[in-house]
């Protein structure tokens, strides 16, 4: 019999899957909650495969605490910086991800929403309606702007990236400008997109969208110097990962009018907001921003085929047939 642990319930139809899977044993941490370190490092002594969420630090100490028998760990997630692959690699455990077309369309269009809202201050709006302070319509009241004609810079053009360029060239008619480790020529062909350096990109874009994997070298991709670079009149928007953006950098610039506003849906210390333990709210505060808790993702048909993924890669693997979404560790 081989067991799985899910550290956190997910949608149903991968349970539903799994438990339908002759051979396979699911158990499930049971609280709607990130799984405590020690109620996991419990809960994982002689499973054969875990089923992690993105919120758990599946270490070296994880594995050799689940056992030699450990041969699995599937992550519910695109991204896998929460597993330490290396340590993986020398156990010779088989790590999976769980990408799919529905989160490129949920994320990609979480971001489009992110730039209509900051360019239209959507949030801000609101907020001062609900407070009681409209009184009329004025010509000078609360002015956004259009996005029309205007320049996306998208920093990362795998599928998400490209899937907000479609959207905003196609749709909105922006412009689009990119960077990344190497040139895309479907992208530079399909939305006439213009091939730049990190630099050249951020003082020329009007948006900027990030959408790279955490890795050492994108950690703090965006801090000081980088925001220095942008626009006055520019925004940034952040569905990739948190340490991505030095985020007490960004609350200067907020602050001190280096750039217009930032739309995060990720955050360095999550789910600490501005990396400050007493939590001062600077983030929360600021008018300019559009703040979600990591749900870009969080439709119910992203989240289900998620979910499906996730249990084809286990199924596939306990069936000694060849797993859809391996990652390939060097």
């Amino acid at each position: 019999m081989t067991k799985v642990f899910i550290t956190r319930m997910i949608p149903s139809d991968g349970i539903e899957m799994l438990k339908k899977t002759k051979g396979v044993a699911v158990e499930i941490y049971e609280k709607d909650q990130k799984i405590p370190r020690k109620e996991l490092l419990k809960r994982v002594r002689g499973v054969d495969i875990i089923l992690s969420i993105l919120t758990d630090s599946i270490d070296a100490e994880v594995m050799d605490t689940a056992g030699p028998q450990l041969k699995m760990i599937a992550n519910y997630a695109v991204g896998f910086n929460n597993i330490d692959l290396l340590a993986a690699k020398e156990r010779d455990i088989v790590v999976t991800n769980a990408p799919g077309p529905e989160i490129v369309e949920s994320v990609a269009e979480h971001a489009v929403a992110f730039i209509l809202g900051l360019a239209h201050r959507i949030v801000e709006t609101d907020s001062f309606t609900r407070a009681g302070k409209y009184h009329g319509w004025g010509p000078m009241l609360l002015l956004g702007s259009d996005i029309k004609g205007k320049t996306l810079g998208i920093v990362g053009t795998g599928n998400i990236g490209t899937g907000l360029a479609k959207r905003m060239y196609d749709g909105f008619g922006l412009k689009i400008i990119y960077t990344d480790i190497s040139r895309n020529s479907d992208l530079e062909k399909k939305y006439k997109a213009k091939y730049r350096t990190l630099e050249q990109l951020l003082k020329e874009a009007d948006f900027v969208s990030l959408h790279v994997p955490l890795l050492p070298s994108t950690t703090h991709l965006i801090s000081t110097k980088q925001l220095k670079w942008m626009k006055k009149t520019a925004f940034i928007i952040n569905t990739s990962r948190g340490p991505v953006i030095d985020e007490l950098a960004l609350v200067k610039a907020l602050e001190n009018g280096d750039i217009a506003g930032a739309a995060l849906d990720v955050y360095e210390c999550e789910p600490l907001i501005d990396c400050n333990p007493r939590d001062t709210h600077a983030l929360r505060k600021l008018k300019n921003t559009i703040l979600t808790p990591h749900t870009a993702s969080a439709t119910v048909e992203t989240r289900q085929a998620m979910s499906r993924v996730a249990a084809k890669n286990i199924i596939a693997f306990v069936s000694g047939k060849r797993v859809p979404n391996k990652l390939t560790i060097k």
